[in-house]
């Protein structure tokens, strides 16, 4: 069996992605995300330009071969562009394996080491009241945990809080939308928010928070601190990750758990932190991360060190990014949380796909492969429509890290 086709395909249906589709010699297909929020066609040039053509008449079994004649052969290694653009080819083989196998991928990976993958909502609202609001909903449709964001006094917006309590977009414009941001307003804020939520509702609802990368290490450090109290599952993004070594100062003190990763593209993004348990719990994600593979590898080298996953699920990646993850999460042994954000009606039209939701829990498809594909005729009516992430500038001016 040979790899005889493979086309990439761009769509919108409320917002943009990019997708693989292989198809073998004997008849068997397999897809794969490749989408990268704001950059989308700079990976499905790469894929067009440079990938299919090397993947024609590959043996489609060889999975880690290809993944390593991808990696090892572009000589301009890693980055997010590359590594999203070989997920989508090593998400769409392994998709092609569980199909000629006849069963589901994660029983490819080892069977399963849970019965259902916990999962957590995104519970924001401009205010207090409204995200007490967002989670008795969100607690009312059988979540355990909820991630919680609210807008700042003072600032016309935050990133985060969005105008769609069920369908979150943050890229809202062609050009990226410049924001204000305060770091003062925020630390004062956000301890009283989760005050109020915990006297709300108690102590046993696991509660999460995102501070996309805002805050230098000594804020951060100051945050996690004045959090304490309230007991979250984790403080998402605290810095600004490049600099690995900042975590160390974080971990002096405060005891509130951290999570980041999800823009991290390898293992050597997270090596440190993980070896030197800088982390609790790694939140890379099959798309950006090399796809099953090597995201595999990142977490089997965190369940060396106590670390925990907490994969990415917002609604810029697809279903088929979706339905791999789950795969993987009921499979590992170190499994901590799984994001998910709802599609779009329009979106899960375009990708028909077997995963479920039920009482707390996501589950994965049964069918053989991953349970996910895309309807091409339907995504070729959502044409491609350019939109960016927003950044931040502080009250003076200068330009803030995100």
């Amino acid at each position: 069996m040979r790899i005889v086709d493979a086309r990439v395909i761009v769509t919108c249906p409320g917002r943009n992605f990019v997708t693989l589709k292989i198809v073998t010699s004997d008849g068997f297909t397999g897809v794969g995300d490749a989408t990268l929020n704001g950059r989308e066609l700079s990976v499905a040039s790469y894929l067009t330009e440079h990938v299919v053509p090397a993947l024609i008449g590959r043996d489609p079994a060889r999975i880690e071969d290809t993944w390593q004649y991808l990696y090892k052969g572009a000589y301009w290694r890693r980055g997010p562009v590359t590594m999203s653009a070989i997920a989508a080819v090593d998400t769409a083989l392994w998709d092609i394996k569980g199909k000629v196998a006849g069963l589901p991928v994660y029983q490819l990976l080892g069977g399963r080491s849970r019965d259902g993958v916990t999962v957590y909502g995104h519970a924001n609202a401009v205010d207090v009241d409204g995200v007490l609001s967002e989670i008795s909903a969100y607690i009312d449709l059988g979540y355990r945990a909820v991630r919680v964001q609210t807008g700042i006094p003072g600032l016309a917006s935050t990133y985060g809080v969005g105008k769609d309590r069920t369908f979150y977009e943050p890229a809202d414009a062609a050009i990226a939308t410049e924001n204000t941001w305060s770091t003062e307003a925020y630390l004062a804020h956000i301890p009283n928010v989760f005050a109020r939520v915990r006297e709300e509702f108690g102590p046993a609802l696991k509660l999460l928070h995102d501070v996309h990368h805002r805050l230098t290490p000594i804020e951060a450090a100051r945050l996690g601190r004045s959090l304490e109290p309230y007991h979250l599952t984790w403080m998402e993004d605290p810095v600004p990750a490049e600099l690995q070594s900042g975590f160390r100062e974080i971990r002096r003190h405060t005891t509130t758990p951290i999570a980041v990763g999800e823009v991290f593209n390898t293992i050597w993004d997270c090596q440190e932190l993980i070896t030197d348990q800088l982390i609790d719990y790694i939140r890379t994600t099959v798309v950006h991360a090399g796809g099953i593979t090597h995201l595999r590898r990142i977490f089997d080298l965190a369940a060396l060190y106590h670390v925990r996953s907490g994969s990415h699920g917002a609604t810029d990646l697809s279903p088929i990014c979706m339905s791999a993850a789950l795969h993987l999460d009921i499979s590992i042994p170190n499994f901590g949380l799984q994001e998910y954000m709802r599609h779009t009606d329009e979106t899960d039209e375009v990708f028909p796909h077997g995963y479920r939701y039920e009482g707390g829990y996501l589950h994965p498809s049964e069918e053989p492969g991953l349970g996910v594909d895309i309807d091409e005729e339907l995504a070729a009516r959502y044409p491609y429509r350019p939109a960016a992430l927003p950044v931040n500038r502080l009250e003076d001016g200068t330009m803030h890290s995100w």
